[in-house]
């Protein structure tokens, strides 16, 4: 396992972090994934207050384990302040409207965890500009974070988000955060300048999702296989990621302990692409530049009168057609209109031809018959977000 610099917060973290949104099924579960985890050198652990019982779960671990001494955590026998012996702690709470009820917010975490001390806490998607709002008010949430970091009870703060680029660069640009969790692969590369931001401000950045959000590569499409081949798409885009030096870790959401061997087969490497690598990444964008009708992802289009996410829309047709990667389209079509702000936009087929966007097109495509086609092939029977279905 390799170990970097978390931005400014001094943190040193390995490069796979386990995300806990997964760690629902059983206490006895959550508890073998964090040793299966701790064995394999994760030393950066993440839950939310939002992920069910993950806290709680997560909590009787530590205490299970007796991994909490001096209100923070440490590895078994750790001592001193190596990566591989201390255990670093993050949770997420949701963006509050005012101090008094993310005072609150912090007392439940810190309750379920059993720590007097988090080492990180993220405000949990900071997706909306009455968010950043709230974020920005001088008696709001920030208050309530300030107040119980002067205390010691939060080491550092930073932010996740599946908000607009531009949100998130007014986000970064508040001074308030010393880390970014950011939804950033291969497959959707919107937020490079946001992790260029971020290593210019000295930010840590993580990774949220990038298996599974990221283009489900626990089980990628035949023709997605080929194009990265002799690499699996998992290890290819890991590999992508962790290139970057400005990128710290990446998020494994293990359900169960097993699920974290093959995608951390790679935790050792961290060095620029490979010629072999760099290979395939071209290979890749060729691939992509065949579609005649590619979405190139330029946003002009936006904003749509019927409120549909175009430019996302088209992305999930063009990895459809390039890729086959027909699974994660329907995966992700299907969280319009049942995601709220966590994935804002309409479906396709809500465009009325009104041929607001068709001027803005550098490229002339077609949009309104476009957003038909994604919708033909990709529509699907909306389900439960995972946390809302245990």
């Amino acid at each position: 396992m390799k170990y970097r610099r978390f931005g400014k917060t001094d943190l040193h973290l390995s490069v796979f972090s386990l995300g806990t949104m997964r760690y629902l099924q059983s206490a006895a579960n959550a508890q073998a994934t964090l040793e299966r985890a701790l064995d394999l050198g994760i030393n950066h652990i993440e839950t939310a207050q939002g992920y069910g019982q993950s806290e709680v779960y997560l909590g009787q671990t530590l205490t299970a384990l007796g991994l909490v001494r001096d209100g923070c955590c440490w590895q078994p026998d750790g001592v001193g302040t190596t990566p591989t012996n201390r255990l670093y702690i993050t949770t997420k709470i949701t963006p509050k409207p005012d101090a008094e009820q993310m005072a609150a917010a912090i007392d439940l975490s810190l309750e379920r965890l059993g720590l007097e001390t988090v080492d990180c806490l993220a405000i949990h998607g900071l997706n909306t500009p009455e968010h950043l709002a709230w974020v920005q008010d001088p008696q709001g949430c920030m208050q309530a974070v300030q107040v119980a970091k002067t205390a010691g009870r939060i080491r550092h703060v930073g932010f996740s988000t599946h908000g607009s680029l531009d949100l998130i660069l007014a986000a970064m640009q508040t001074g308030f955060f010393a880390f970014v969790n950011l939804h950033y692969t291969f497959f959707w590369q919107r937020h490079a300048p946001a992790v260029a931001l971020a290593q210019q401000k000295e930010m840590g950045v993580f990774i949220i999702s990038p298996a599974d959000k990221g283009g489900l590569l626990y089980t990628p499409p035949s023709q997605l296989q080929d194009l990265c081949a002799p690499l699996d798409p998992l290890h290819f885009n890991a590999r992508f990621l962790l290139s970057q030096p400005a990128i710290t870790t990446l998020s494994v959401g293990a359900a169960q302990p097993d699920e974290l061997d093959w995608p951390l087969a790679i935790a050792d490497q961290t060095d620029p692409l490979t010629p072999l690598e760099q290979q395939i990444l071209a290979r890749l964008n060729t691939q992509a530049q065949t579609l005649s009708d590619r979405c190139q992802q330029c946003y002009a289009c936006l904003p749509c009168p019927e409120d549909i996410h175009i430019p996302e829309v088209l992305r999930l047709r063009n990895l459809t057609l390039a890729y086959g990667m027909e699974k994660f389209g329907r995966y992700r079509y299907r969280m319009f209109e049942n995601a709220g702000h966590w994935f804002p936009g309409r479906l396709g087929s809500r465009c009325t031809e009104c041929g607001d966007c068709l001027p803005r097109c550098p490229e002339q495509l077609d949009i309104p018959a476009l957003l038909q086609d994604t919708h033909t092939r990709l529509q699907d029977h909306p389900r439960p977000r995972l946390w809302e279905s245990i």
